[in-house]
């Protein structure tokens, strides 16, 4: 039962074949420092982004379908960085 997801998430990252900017969680990442001007409230929103998924669920969106996307077109699908 422990092998099955292993071998899923296996699959899954040799299927993606590219390797691309991760736009859209460096701009949630770039919007968390910018939010408020007190670095105290900036560490606590990073700390929540966290804690309520919201970074792990970029993140997925960024592996599965912003990186592919990017790599098809080569331009990122957020912000104005330049592909890998």
């Amino acid at each position: 039962k422990l092998l099955a997801p292993l071998a899923l998430a296996g699959a899954l990252a040799v299927q993606q074949g590219c390797y691309a900017s991760f736009s859209a969680f460096h701009s949630l990442h770039q919007w968390n420092g910018h939010v408020t001007g007190s670095p105290v409230a900036n560490s606590a929103i990073h700390a929540g982004l966290w804690i309520l998924p919201v970074y792990e669920l970029t993140l997925l969106g960024d592996l599965l379908i912003f990186n592919t996307i990017e790599f098809a077109t080569g331009k990122p699908v957020f912000g104005s960085g330049s592909p890998r």
